[in-house]
């Protein structure tokens, strides 16, 4: 038996069923695994947007399916669920003829084998396509937000004014940000460059080495991006330096360092004039700030280590400025990566803020007398965030005594930064003891 040669866009919408899939089945970021996926380059783009698009809005397309099946698909039909998601992505957010998302998706049953299955993805989308504006009236709050129920929840309570804008910013593409090396040129003459380049970019009011592009653009088409003059930084994570304050010969460590970002922008900042430790305890992350560093003609000192464990890698020399940039729930950069949703679980915020605590812990003793411990996430929940700083100060009332400089909650905004948290604490010159205590000699 022979079968009429498939349309090209049936392969890629194939191959984003089987990546969508096994980010769910096997809990693995997309980003892991998109880059070993074969596809013609002139696909990748589409594919890219089929695998996010129908990450983002898992929790909606998912719901839908399941209203528009009249039985539900079986466990082991998990790439046939993630094609069903892919063809309503097509047909609701994305610039596709409805007419090709549909032939696309179905001819896709055959490429993966599932052509028993081309006339149940055609009825499904079909009936869509008759169903919707029905359907939209019926959402519950997860199809609707596109979050899951416990995140949805949680946003809520800790920002009941707010919580319905930061669902909507985390469902928006995210801008693409530069940060601008000024070692090697100034914002505004990159500004020209980019417009030479046919780019266009606009600077930041508030970050002096910040620049946001009009339309995302792929790395090695921005200009003098191999030569070190500019770094994709999203505008958020560009405020960690200016919150360090920063002074030439200090001694600065960039704890959970990868992939190396905040440790080239202090760097730059420090004008090579400091003593710079960036630990990680993965040696293949830390091996990317390696890379990046190379690009930009710095150089630190790499550690492979816990910053939880610092007896294994500290020198006893106290640092002048610590970055506990702490790994954490990532519910402030769900725009950038929509897979979080569907990966985190609350059990991993648990985890998220235990592990948060124990590094805070393990550094302030590394810190200097009078230096600055700057702690940030990406997160939004305020467990992470100003409950994590409270409850660290609250066990340190005397000896160990923690000044609060200030901290700040951004929250992710659609034409600006991701959601992030900064703490600054400052340990004091002079530590007070306890009440009827002789002071230390």
């Amino acid at each position: 038996m022979s079968f009429e040669p498939l349309p090209a866009g049936a392969k890629v919408r194939a191959v984003a069923a089987q990546v969508v899939a096994r980010v769910l089945e096997e809990r693995v970021a997309a980003d892991e695994l998109l880059p070993a996926v074969g596809v013609a380059a002139r696909d990748q783009s589409l594919l890219a947007a089929l695998v996010f698009g129908a990450l983002r809005w898992h929790y909606r397309l998912n719901w839908q399916v399941a209203r528009l099946l009249s039985k539900p698909l079986e466990t082991e039909q998990a790439t046939l669920a993630a094609l069903l998601r892919i063809g309503l992505l097509q047909l609701q957010e994305l610039r596709v003829p409805e007419h090709a998302a549909v032939s696309a998706t179905v001819d896709a049953t055959a490429v993966l084998g599932l052509r028993r299955a081309r006339g149940l993805v055609n009825a499904v989308l079909r009936r869509f396509q008759r169903e919707r504006e029905q359907l939209a009236t019926l959402e519950p709050e997860e199809a609707r937000f596109a979050h899951p129920r416990w995140l949805i929840d949680a946003i809520r309570v800790d920002y009941p004014d707010a919580w319905q804008a930061i669902l909507a910013a985390n469902n928006a593409p995210a801008p693409m940000w530069l940060r601008v090396n000024l070692l090697r040129t100034t914002t505004l003459a990159y500004l020209d460059k980019l417009a030479a380049a046919g780019l266009v970019g606009a600077s930041d009011t508030e970050v002096e080495t910040a620049v946001r592009l009009a339309e995302p653009s792929a790395v090695d088409a921005l200009p003098g991006f191999a030569e070190g003059e500019v770094s994709v930084q999203d505008l958020s994570a560009q405020r960690a330096a200016a919150w360090l304050e920063l002074e030439p010969g200090q001694r600065v460590l960039d704890a959970c360092a990868a992939p190396g970002g905040k440790t080239g922008h202090i760097l730059e900042t420090l004008a090579g004039a400091g003593d710079v430790w960036a630990i990680d305890r993965d040696a293949a992350r830390l091996e990317r700030v390696r890379d990046n560093l190379q690009r930009l003609g710095l150089a630190a000192k790499l550690v492979v280590g816990d910053a939880g464990s610092p007896a294994a890698w500290w020198d006893g020399r106290p640092f002048d400025r610590i970055l506990v940039d702490a790994p954490c729930s990532a519910t402030g950069v769900i725009r950038r990566h929509p897979d979080i949703k569907v990966l985190r679980r609350p059990a991993d915020v648990e985890r998220a803020v235990a592990l948060q605590s124990r590094l805070l812990a393990a550094l302030w003793p590394l810190l200097a007398p009078g230096g600055r411990l700057v702690y940030s996430t990406c997160s939004v929940l305020k467990r992470e965030n100003d409950g994590q700083i409270a409850a660290f100060r609250a066990e340190r009332p005397t000896i160990d005594a923690v000044e609060a400089v200030a901290s700040l909650q951004l929250l992710p905004e659609e034409a600006r930064g991701d959601g992030f948290y900064y703490a600054c604490l400052r340990k004091p010159h002079v530590l007070r003891m306890p009440s009827g205590l002789p002071p230390q000699p």
